[in-house]
């Protein structure tokens, strides 16, 4: 039997204050396997096949201090446009364009643009008996098996790194790239557990390097660590209208290393944080849509109290995803 017409989406995933987005992958079709927001599980394109994509993330900060004066991150708001395309039935490339807007309180400083260019070569496989790569026909039992992706990649420094501010500064948290590649590395676990149950499992890391700004300094980002968990239930499925619903549970911990500019270890930087995801996402023939509240349940920020408007201080995120298949 073939893959059951499966319908592939790219959901990106953004950090909260100034840097870059992540991008992550995931299938399900009207049977089979479930993927939930923002973890991503493992599913490569069929081969052949074209994958579109947008995805806005909007990260709504805690504020916390009142004084006209001294203007504190109001909101950071990320939008992705991706193509994927399906090289073979285990072997998947994606491009992803991020579009970032940061925004402070009245009289600070805003920025908005289109970032560094993404670049992510994902192979998938499973286990039935022994490892082995993804097939181009599997049955429903089939889908049953664990399944994994490995995923390599990063960005390119297409994005406007010496960005200046409304003032003429350079601030790297509000820059338009980071001005030499990145390296984004991870795999991905995938377990159908019965017909309406699937479990995901992610482990991902984004590695930054130095860079010299214009105006003199320098920075490198922490490293980014995530161990995210999920599971995605069916609700519905009308095979006649070719129609799903899906609600999702997730655990996305985040580790962020401290970054470093030219006098050292920076302040102000890096912590661990879990955050607990709430969604749903709705199938209709080779469309799909995803929505879900993200917020932070537990922190340990290495300067919390000075860290306003970093990942971790949210309210809340609000993501909502559309992707199409052709």
């Amino acid at each position: 039997m073939k893959r059951l017409a499966l319908l592939p989406l790219l959901a990106l995933t953004l950090p909260a204050q100034a840097h870059h987005g992540v991008a992550t992958l995931g299938a399900v079709g009207l049977e089979g396997p479930g993927a939930p927001v923002e973890t991503s599980s493992s599913a490569t394109l069929p081969a052949g096949s074209w994958l579109a994509s947008l995805k806005v993330d909007h990260a709504r900060s805690k504020t916390f201090d009142s004084d006209p004066d001294n203007p504190e991150g109001d909101y950071n708001q990320y939008w992705m446009a991706g193509v994927g395309y399906g090289f073979t039935p285990w072997l998947s490339g994606y491009l992803i364009q991020p579009y970032n807007i940061k925004k402070d309180e009245p009289g600070g400083l805003n920025s908005r643009g289109f970032t560094d260019l993404s670049v992510l070569g994902v192979i998938g496989f499973k286990h039935d008996g022994a490892f082995m790569l993804v097939p181009a026909n599997e049955s429903l039992d089939d889908l049953m098996d664990w399944h994994f992706t490995v995923y390599l990649g990063g960005s390119l420094p297409t994005g406007k790194a010496n960005h200046k501010l409304r003032d003429g500064s350079i601030d790297p948290g509000k820059s338009l790239g980071f001005g030499k590649a990145t390296l984004n590395y991870g795999l991905t676990a995938t377990k159908q557990l019965n017909d309406n149950a699937t479990a995901v499992f992610e482990l991902g890391q984004i590695r930054f390097r130095e860079y010299e700004y214009d105006d003199g300094q320098t920075m490198k980002f922490g490293a980014e660590t995530r161990v995210n968990a999920a599971l995605s239930y069916r609700l519905m499925t009308d095979a006649d209208s070719r129609f799903r619903l899906d609600g999702n549970v997730e655990a996305n911990y985040l580790v962020l290393g401290r970054d470093v500019g030219q006098d050292g270890p920076e302040d102000a930087t890096g912590g661990r944080m879990l955050y607990a995801v709430v969604g749903t996402r709705l199938y209709k023939d080779n469309l799909s849509l995803g929505l879900a509240l993200k917020k932070p349940v537990w922190t340990r920020l290495n300067e919390a109290s000075e860290q306003q408007g970093a990942e971790g201080k949210e309210k809340y995120r609000f993501i909502a995803s559309f992707s199409a298949m052709f």
